[in-house]
């Protein structure tokens, strides 16, 4: 079976293969002839998410599943949220990271979550399902080989 991923970040999308049946072939946007960078636009990941997935199916007919990610921190009220990919407004992560840690310098509390949410459009369904892992915020940028939050 032939699945669209629907991301251009390359891994994302290492990442996800490794993980599904090698009979499950996942093919990118690339694969499908698709160069346009699919906007996030929504206030919500699971917006987001779903306005990716939709899009696809509907315009080139493969059964599709997207994906929306935000990093909650409590101390900030849930921010970055969906914003998380932009924090810094560069769009660098390196620069997300820095900003955050500057935004929590001096706060003990520095709960935070990461929430994903995926979206799958097929020719009988869309379903959505939820992913949160619980953390903490470090003091400082540790670890490497990662991409995002994590370093």
């Amino acid at each position: 079976m032939e699945l669209v991923f629907a991301t251009n970040n390359k891994n994302k999308q290492k990442e996800i293969q490794a993980v599904l049946p090698p009979q499950l072939k996942v093919l990118s946007l690339k694969d499908i002839g698709c160069l346009e960078e699919l906007p996030e636009t929504h206030a919500t990941i699971e917006e987001n998410s779903m306005e990716k997935a939709v899009y696809v199916r509907e315009k080139y007919g493969y059964p599709c599943f997207a994906e929306d990610t935000g990093l909650e921190v409590a101390a900030l009220n849930g921010a970055p949220g969906v914003y998380s990919a932009r924090y810094a407004g560069t769009g660098v992560a390196a620069d997300n990271i820095a900003h955050l840690l500057f935004e929590l310098n001096g706060i003990t509390d520095r709960r935070a979550r990461f929430k994903t949410v995926f979206t799958l459009v097929t020719d009988t369904a869309l379903e959505q399902f939820t992913g949160i892992i619980n953390g903490t915020i470090t003091q400082q940028p540790t670890g490497e080989g990662g991409f995002g939050y994590d370093p």
